[in-house]
């Protein structure tokens, strides 16, 4: 019998029908623990391999495109590298307990290597673009014992950054070079070298893994503050992989074009891991991935060629995969959009529907989820702005906390509160102690952050985010340390940074300022300080609003929501501004709004009922790309 999830014990030649609550419900009478059949990643990345060893399980473009001739690894040769990758590890003192972290582009070896540091102890893929003293803190936060790195390469500076950081690791016993002959007297060991010394066929360490074992430490929580790391187990990847293949309905032998950078769960385990152990292959876009401009460029004609079933990406992407011309190619192969990271504004999710006449699935969860926790089901009604129901044996509550954090009760049907989770992707914890204040509602039920609210039909409907973090296309950018900037500087007062909606990026950092009294500046002066001291380009605002008086709460806080709304009246005035040459005046006020969490209320003068529907129309267009909510009224 051939099983189409081949992590699950009871996987059929047919995936369960998953149309309304009932069909999970009938699922889930099967415990979870079981049904799953892997206990770790690597007994995943097995059991894909077994269905058909000299199917392709990576095929790597060099440049991005139709045209090139892939690198292709079959599963058999991808879970012997996983294994000798292992066994490397091994080799260089690392057991269960020690960290492999690892700074790559998107290279085959980049993938021996996530999969191969879980077989060996615990991994740890770090963003290679952050600053060097961000890597450095993430590296040592981890007690990293093995790094690998790119050697040095032309257009990146990935070397260069770690032989800034290598003398400050207190625990680093050696560096693995990917693309270089390595320096052994200098702990600088090849890659390529070390990895075809070792066994491909079984693991030296002789070590059974088991689900509850430490799998991975994902660094999380903004870029720009204090590095979070979320402590992930086996057993919460192989689940990951598990619930995206089963919903999905993924067959072995689908291609998946492949661009998600490694140091995001989206990337590697939605897409990476899920795909390996279900036979799978990844089409990997080149090094840079989706940050490859060719990727882009070349889209349809690679749909065209590879024929994959899921075009999946961040909103971002998938925003501008619908301004790329189709041209000839044949994309009758697509059956689902996905996204996530961020949200993915209605008006984007609607056109890419009409374009590809295909379902948009809007995924949601976070790193301490392990990625995706609820998804909008292929198979039930998709509400667009919805991020769907969540995945069999997890769970979402909506509830009201206090300012510490603490439970307090459960909101109603459609009343905003904090969104919970729970479920077997639920991790148990931050590395660091100290970040677990706050992290869970009740045992097991982790603060996600963000507003939202359940309806009655018990979709989830994201409203907003009692965190500060700016998402800056999937990209998260913790405002507290560049407001830190902000106050070093002797003029300023308060300073607040918040998220201004943009209509490709999501959001983008906006700060809003208060002078001390009698204090004026030079042009410019303060937007030179904050960008000579913000360490990351993408946190720097892209602009400073002053404020006198800045908004504060009883308490004496700032009331951010309110800068939020401003933001949004701002953009979304400056995008109606061209309605001026008509002689159309439009008035824009953003607030509070009981089930979208902020609505935004364009106000149009003077315009008489018979061309209402043209202006409409064009206040439509322009601000449908935002994820805010509008309404028109008249006057």
């Amino acid at each position: 019998m051939t099983r189409t999830v081949l992590l699950d014990r009871f996987a059929g030649d047919s995936h369960p029908r998953l149309t309304c609550s009932a069909d999970v419900a009938a699922l889930e009478a099967v415990p979870y623990a079981e049904r799953i059949a892997a206990a770790s990643t690597f007994d995943a990345i097995r059991l894909g391999a077994a269905h058909n060893p000299d199917a392709p399980a990576i095929q790597f473009l060099p440049n991005a495109s139709e045209q090139d001739t892939p690198i292709v690894i079959s599963h058999a040769q991808f879970i012997a590298r996983v294994t000798q990758a292992a066994n490397l590890f091994h080799g260089l003192g690392v057991g269960p307990g020690d960290v492999v972290s690892f700074l790559l582009p998107l290279l085959p070896q980049s993938l021996f290597t996530l999969f191969g540091a879980q077989a060996a102890g615990i991994v740890n893929p770090v963003n290679p673009l952050l600053e060097p003293h961000q890597i450095a803190e993430i590296l040592e936060a981890a007690q990293t014992k093995v790094l690998v790195t790119l050697g040095p390469t032309e257009g990146t500076d990935i070397w260069e950054k770690v032989m800034k950081v290598r003398g400050g690791l207190a625990h680093l016993k050696a560096i693995v070079q990917v693309n270089g002959p390595g320096d052994p007297a200098n702990g600088i060991h090849s890659f390529d070298a070390l990895i075809g010394q070792q066994p491909a066929d079984r693991l030296v360490s002789g070590r059974q893994i088991a689900a509850s074992d430490v799998a991975a430490y994902f660094h999380t929580g903004g870029t720009t503050g204090t590095p979070k790391l979320v402590r992930h187990t086996h057993a919460n990847q192989v689940y990951q992989a598990w619930a995206c293949n089963l919903v999905l309905k993924s067959t072995p032998g689908r291609n998946l074009l492949f661009g998600m950078p490694l140091f995001h769960v989206g990337g590697s385990l939605s897409q990476a891991l899920a795909a390996l152990s279900g036979g799978n292959c990844l089409v990997v876009l080149s090094a840079a991935g989706w940050r490859n401009p060719a990727a882009l460029k070349h889209l349809w004609p690679l749909v065209d060629r590879y024929k994959p079933e899921l075009l999946s990406s961040v909103p971002t992407i998938l925003a501008a995969a619908l301004m790329s011309p189709v041209g000839a190619a044949d994309l009758s192969s697509l059956k689902y959009c996905a996204g996530g990271g961020s949200a993915i504004p209605v008006a984007v999710a609607s056109a890419l529907q009409d374009k590809f006449k295909t379902p948009v699935i809007e995924v949601y969860g976070m790193t301490e989820t392990a990625s995706v926790h609820t998804l909008s089901y292929p198979e039930r009604p998709i509400r667009l702005g919805s991020v769907g129901h969540p995945v069999p044996y997890s769970r979402v509550r909506i509830v009201k906390i206090d300012a510490d954090g603490r439970y307090l009760g459960e909101c109603a049907t459609n009343e905003i509160g904090v969104v919970s989770m729970a479920g077997p992707g639920v991790f148990s914890g931050y590395l660091n102690e100290v970040h677990n204040r706050g992290a869970f509602v009740e045992p097991g039920w982790v603060n996600s952050g963000d507003l939202g609210r359940l309806d009655e039909d018990g979709y989830l409907w994201i409203t907003g985010r009692a965190k500060d973090l700016v998402i800056r296309g999937g990209h998260n950018i913790d405002p507290m340390p560049i407001e830190e900037v902000f106050y070093q500087h002797p003029a300023v007062a308060l300073a607040a940074v918040v998220g201004q909606p943009d209509a490709y990026a999501g959001e983008l950092p906006l700060a809003y300022v208060q002078l001390k009294p009698g204090v004026t500046l030079a042009a410019g002066e303060l937007e030179h300080w904050v960008r000579e001291r913000t360490p990351e380009r993408a946190a720097v605002p892209v602009a400073i609003i002053p404020i006198d008086p800045m908004p504060l709460t009883g308490v004496g806080k700032v009331f951010k929501p309110q800068l939020r709304w401003d933001a949004a009246r701002r953009v979304f005035a400056q995008a109606l501004a061209p309605l001026a040459d008509q002689g159309i005046r439009a008035e824009v006020s953003v607030g509070a709004h009981g089930t979208h969490g902020s609505l935004a209320t364009v106000t149009i003068h003077g315009v008489a009922p018979g061309n209402r529907e043209d202006i409409a129309k064009q206040v439509h267009e322009r601000l449908d790309p935002f994820v805010i909510r509008h309404h028109i009224q008249w006057s």
